[in-house]
Formats: structure tokens, sequence, C-alpha cells
């Protein structure tokens, strides 16, 4: 059973009892996350998420891991484009050592400038280590070029040029501000009962919320125009290719029919791309398509990697695919098999306590109430071959294309143009 309690300071509590195991998972959610930053602050809440380990009032860095690690429970952090969430994964025993751990850290932080600059040096380390990925950096570059000059386009981990710049004062500023009950939201799945939790988090969670809370609403994002990017490392064997387009939001009416036509194309290994470019073209190794849906916005992105001489006839043959869909309906066969996979993912997606406690917190998020997994199944059983062949036609026929293309590339000639003729 989902219950739902607001406290008087703001503090939003879900949770779903799950009596046949002896584990809970607890997530604690910051409504702020990288979209919320300036262009001179990026970086300041993935900043901020990482001292909040380093030390509190009443701990410092190995007191806190050692904390998680007596009790054998995994605990770990994450910022993202809209949110900030701690969490962990516990007997359902050791609840109140959690609570108390997380109440410690979330409240008390010592934001010691020693431990600023430290930390400061790992989080540089961490943004060359993308630099060094051209499988992430290749989607970096494409959502710098997507959105340009919006939030959602800028690197969650900030630049270095951002992150040398913020310093304690403004960390202590962001924090106080941003970390307050009305800000956030607790979910917790397992063997617990909402009673309890609620009465502990009473105890532990002792805030007062001021006024000002919640995220300010994001600009509007512009309708980002065809870009082709080609980006040199010559020391790179293969060419990693980003073609991507304006997508569905996580609150639009089209979202799933849209995730059925990502499954026919790219989803899996059966999927439309991987069987052209990899399974009859030996073109590459990984390549696949995905939907990224955000509260206003989202994209649809393709990833390849191939060799320095094979990337115009992967790229084409991506948007031969792509454009496949508008002219060709899906068969039959296609489409049931594209629900079933989705209504697969969707159950086995849902068996476990860290997975209901993530999705407690997705919908209340989102869509401020529990979407229950009967109402996504009718939701994608619905779905007809019109309704994906209406989807392609939105995303593919007049699209705006975006493609970055990282590698030695000295000999390749990718225009605009290209994109427009399919």
């Amino acid at each position: 059973m989902i219950k739902k309690e607001i406290l008087d300071n703001g503090l939003t509590i879900l949770t779903e009892s799950i009596e046949h195991v002896r584990s809970l998972a607890l997530g604690v959610w910051l409504k702020k996350g990288s979209q919320d930053e300036s262009p001179d602050d990026a970086g300041i809440y993935h900043f901020i998420e990482h001292m909040l380990f380093k030390g509190t009032e009443n701990r410092n860095t190995y007191d806190i891991a050692k904390t998680i690690d007596s009790i054998g429970g995994v605990s770990d952090a994450f910022t993202s484009k809209e949110n900030t969430c701690f969490y962990a994964k516990l007997l359902d025993e050791h609840l109140p050592v959690v609570l108390e751990l997380f109440s410690d850290i979330l409240i008390r932080p010592k934001l010691d400038l020693e431990d600023i600059e430290r930390e400061r040096k790992v989080i540089l380390e961490e943004i060359k280590m993308v630099e060094d990925t051209p499988g992430d950096l290749v989607h970096e570059i494409f959502l710098e070029n997507f959105w340009p000059d919006h939030a959602l386009g800028r690197p969650i981990l900030g630049t270095a040029d951002t992150v040398n710049s913020i310093d304690q004062n403004l960390l202590r500023d962001r924090f106080t501000r941003s970390y307050v009950p009305g800000n956030m939201l607790v979910t917790a799945a397992g063997n617990l009962t909402h009673e309890d939790l609620v009465k502990k988090i009473r105890h532990y969670f002792t805030l007062e919320s001021p006024s000002e809370i919640r995220a300010t609403s994001p600009a509007p994002l512009p309708q980002p125009a065809s870009f082709v990017l080609l980006r040199p490392k010559k020391e790179l064997e293969q060419a990693h290719i980003c073609l991507g387009t304006m997508g569905y939001s996580a609150m639009d009416k089209d979202r799933y029919a849209a995730s059925v036509l990502n499954v026919i194309l790219g989803g899996g290994m059966s999927s439309r791309l991987f069987q052209e470019l990899r399974e009859q073209r030996g073109l590459c190794y990984t390549v696949y398509s995905s939907m990224s849906p955000f509260k206003d916005t989202g994209y649809l992105n393709i990833y390849a990697a191939t060799g320095r001489e094979t990337v115009r006839e992967a790229v084409d043959l991506i948007l031969q695919q792509c454009h496949r869909f508008i002219t060709e309906p899906v068969s039959a066969d296609e489409l049931e098999n594209a629900k079933n996979h989705l209504k697969g993912s969707v159950i086995l997606g849902l068996e476990g306590s860290s997975s209901r406690m993530f999705n407690l917190a997705r919908n209340d998020l989102y869509y401020e109430r529990q979407i229950t997994t009967e109402e996504i199944l009718e939701a994608i059983s619905a779905i007809t071959v019109s309704d994906v062949q209406q989807i392609a036609m939105e995303l593919f026929q007049h699209s705006n294309y975006g493609v970055v293309v990282i590698g030695d590339l000295d000999q390749l000639d990718l225009q605009v143009k290209d994109f427009q003729t399919h």
C-alpha cells in the first residue's frame, strides 16, 4: 500500500509497504538539479552533493562511510538535470541508523574550506574523465549544442572554469537556501510502516522551512536548429556518433507511443538499428537509441561507434531507418513485440524495493500522483500502428537533427544539408 503525507514544515513523505522482504530502500530527494543553475555557477548542486559526504558537525568522511558499512547497507547519491538524490538500501532493523546519518549530512554539513579544496580537485578529475571517455563526451557536446544557452544543455558537473569559481560562501549560501523541507521529498519502499517512518522522520529531520521554496520555472526551451559538429580526436580508433532530435516530455500523452517507436528503432538486440548496422553490415559493436524525457521537454538520441572510414555510411543508414517509419508502417509483429518488451520492462523493473522507491519519487515529482502499473500497461496495449507512424512523422519528417562526431575525422565531410535530404 502506498501512503503520502506532507508535514507541517513542507517535507513530503511517500512510502510503499512490501511485507515479504527484510530490506527497505530509502531516498531523500532535493527538487533542484543542474537546470536550476546559472551559467556562472554551473555544477554547484553536484559540488554540494559531493560535499555533504565530506563531513558534518558530528562525523568526518570516514565516520560517514563506516556508518553504512557497519550495518551491511549500501548508500550513494547523484545529481541530475532536475533533482538531487541521496539513497540507501538496508535491512529494515537499521532504519534509525540511516535516518540519523542522512539527517546529519543534510542538516549539519561542515563545508570545511580544506575539504572544499580537496573535493574541487576530485570533481575536476571527474570532468577530465568525461573528456577521456568519448562515449560520454559525445553526448555532453550534443546537448551543449542542441540546447545552447539553456541550463538543460549544460553539463551536470559544470566546467573547469565554473567549478574553480565556486567558493565556500557560495556553497553555504546555496545549501542554506535550497536544502529546506519544502524542496525535499522522502521516499521509502520495503518492510516498513508509514506511521513508524513518519514518526522517526519527525524526530530526526527537525527543520523549519522558509517561505522561499521550490525550483523556479526554467526558461523556455529554444527550438534547436540543425547542426553538425565534428570534433577531432586523432588518438581514437573509432568515431563516436550522437545524432538526435526533439522528443517528448515525461508529461506528454504520446510518451508511451514514442517509447514503442524507440524500442523498434534502437531499443534492443532485435531493433532495426542493431540488426542493420551491426548484424547485417558489421559497422559497429555498439548502436542504440534512447528517449530522454524531462518534465517540460525531451529529446531522442542515437549513438553508434564505428570506424572512421564508415561514419558517413553509418549516418546514412541511421537516417534511413528513422525515415522508414514514415514511409512504411511498422508490422503487426514488430508492434506487438515492442509493446511486450515495454510491458516486461515495466513489471520487472518494479520487483525490488529500490526500484519501487525510485518509482514513488518519479511519479510524485513529475505527476504529483502515483501512476499504477495497470494504467501503464493499458496505455501501452492501446498503441496502434498508426500511432507509431504519427510519432515518426512528428519526430523525423521535418526534423532539426543535431549531429556530433568525435574521432580521427580528417577525411570526413558532413554538412547540415546531408541530414535534410532523407
